[in-house]
């Protein structure tokens, strides 16, 4: 992974000094919350309805044992024992004292983390396929070019104050983990006709108040031209800047209104205008940004173990974690490893200090230091030797994260909701915790396949509602927390964005409702397919005649 050097290790004492006098001077009354406010927010602080909350970056997803451990250290201390991994591949803390964020910022600095572009108007935490660098369907590691987008828009000049949030995400590989068509801006790296290696750019989608899915802004550009392309559409988007209305000021009213044809001779224009040899990616740099993200040593492994193959046979819990948790990797002999953060009584995406430490010590003994995060909100061991599986499986139920329910209708994706956020509409934990209870048959979420069930508190959609195959979104009605139900979202190379059903369900009904969409599944579904294919071959109203049949 990148390792810091002295300008990056200088450029963060110097950030967190700058925040510790700003902070001393907010607790003393001499900076007001609004003119604080713009502060925090440049260093991952939110205030929320009972406390602040803290998210921390994790670039492209990458985590080290010793981070993982520090992270631990800080629930442990600062917060009330765990964290929340998000969409975004970040970590949040709920209970943060404004007293310690410096400490906590230089605790995280120890570890070479901060909580830069985690908030506020600016390019976002860049995010990563989980799998990046052992895929088996990867043209390339999108790793290091996510590292040099990361360093190329910390502190931006031109950009650090857009006039929204600003997502980009890169994927390597022929299959879409990375939700690539809901991002501001995404590259995929793909082969031209001449089989060149270079960028296609997605560009305009989101989620949110208005989701879209992005469109294709260029086919191919060369890997040279990432930084200078990456400008022009910032430029292009930047220089519209619709300040005066946050809800026409994403890139992906812009792309809509203007058209995609229109932007892109715009950003061509632009990019024909601006582009100078500094912005050009020479390959003695890429090969250096490579070097950090360099395969291990991996052993000379046989491609199947007899131990594994045997007990795959005689038991059944375990095959059901194979084939839900493990991804085949590139290198012959080992596995990724899927950890699920979805446990009964627990909210998705948390993990107690005591878990990160437990976790940190297992990517140590069997995953070469090294663990990822997901924007499905659960944690991966990419380097894991096939013949120990066994052994990791036995270790992770000892922690409550072997739920062999990877993909399947339990594995889901859950925002904090109105039980922590202040913009939420409605609580997302409860429902999420009372699916996970219903749904605790495992032959049976086995049975139904490849099924994501998404939930948001609001319509900033931090729960990804609209890209679920099932979607629930929180909203108000009158006081009270009602949710709407959506069918045939997808975050993946069919993406899609799921259509309302009706009318919104209390909290004793919706887990009724999910229960009445997944009975006209069962009995409609042809041999192996998939739900969101169900559904886009039935089409609405057979789910929609059976859900409010008796509502």
């Amino acid at each position: 992974m990148y390792q810091y050097d002295q300008f990056d290790h200088q450029m963060l004492a110097d950030r967190n000094r700058q925040f510790r006098s700003q902070v001393e001077r907010r607790l003393t009354g001499a900076l007001t919350e609004e003119e604080f406010r713009p502060l925090r927010l440049m260093n991952g602080l939110y205030l929320q309805l009972h406390a602040y909350m803290l998210r921390v970056a994790v670039p492209y997803g990458l985590l080290s044992s010793a981070q993982l451990r520090q992270l631990a250290m800080i629930a442990r201390k600062y917060d009330r024992g765990y964290g929340h991994f998000t969409t975004r591949q970040n970590l949040q803390y709920n209970w943060i004292r404004l007293e310690d964020m410096p400490d906590i910022l230089d605790a995280l600095a120890e570890v070479e983390m901060h909580a830069i572009q985690t908030s506020g108007n600016c390019i976002r935490n860049i995010s990563t396929d989980e799998f990046a660098g052992v895929a088996r369907d990867e043209i390339e590691d999108p790793r290091p070019y996510a590292e040099i987008l990361r360093q190329w828009s910390t502190f931006h000049p031109e950009f650090s104050y857009l006039p929204r949030k600003f997502k980009i995400a890169l994927t390597g590989a022929t299959r879409d983990r990375a939700a690539v068509a809901f991002h501001d801006l995404a590259f995929r790296i793909v082969r031209n006709d001449s089989g060149e290696v270079g960028f296609q750019v997605i560009v305009g989608g989101g989620m949110g108040r208005t989701p879209v899915v992005g469109k294709v802004l260029k086919e191919w550009i060369p890997k040279r031209h990432l930084l200078a392309y990456s400008e022009s559409v910032m430029r292009v988007y930047n220089g519209y800047g619709r300040r005066d209305n946050i809800y026409k000021a994403r890139i992906k009213i812009l792309v809509n209104d203007l058209g995609v044809e229109e932007f892109a001779r715009q950003v061509d224009e632009d990019f024909a205008r601006t582009i100078t040899p500094e912005l050009e990616l020479e390959e003695a740099e890429l090969e250096r940004m490579r070097a950090f993200f360099a395969p291990p040593a991996y052993r000379e492994l046989p491609e199947r173990d007899a131990a594994v193959d045997a007990l795959l046979e005689k038991d059944k819990r375990f095959r059901m974690w194979f084939e839900r948790n493990v991804v085949a990797h590139k290198q012959p002999g080992y596995a990724i490893v899927v950890l699920s953060l979805k446990s009964p009584g627990v909210a998705p995406g948390d993990a107690t200090d005591d878990q990160m430490e437990a976790v940190a010590r297992l990517a140590d003994e069997f995953s070469l230091g090294l663990l990822r995060t997901t924007f499905k909100q659960n944690l991966v061991l990419s380097d894991v030797e096939l013949s120990r599986l066994p052994e990791l499986w036995g270790r992770l139920k000892a922690l409550s994260m072997a739920s062999p329910t990877v993909g399947t209708l339990t594995d889901i994706i859950c925002c904090p909701g109105l039980d922590y956020c202040s913009l939420a509409n409605a609580r997302s934990i409860p429902v999420a915790e009372k699916l996970i209870d219903r749904f605790d048959d495992l032959d049976f979420i086995h049975d139904l396949g490849d099924l994501r069930l998404n939930i948001s508190g609001c319509i900033n959609a931090c729960g990804h509602h609209h890209a679920g195959n099932i979607g629930i979104l929180g909203v108000d009605k009158k006081g009270e927390e009602f949710y709407q139900l959506t069918l045939g979202g997808s975050p993946e190379d069919d993406a899609s964005i799921g259509k309302i059903m009706g009318p919104a369900f209390s909290q004793d009904e919706i887990v009724s409702a999910i229960e009445k969409v997944i009975e006209v599944f069962l009995a409609r579904r042809e041999p192996e397919e998939r739900f969101v294919d169900c559904y886009r071959r039935l089409g609405m109203e057979p789910f929609k005649e059976r859900v409010y049949a008796d509502h």
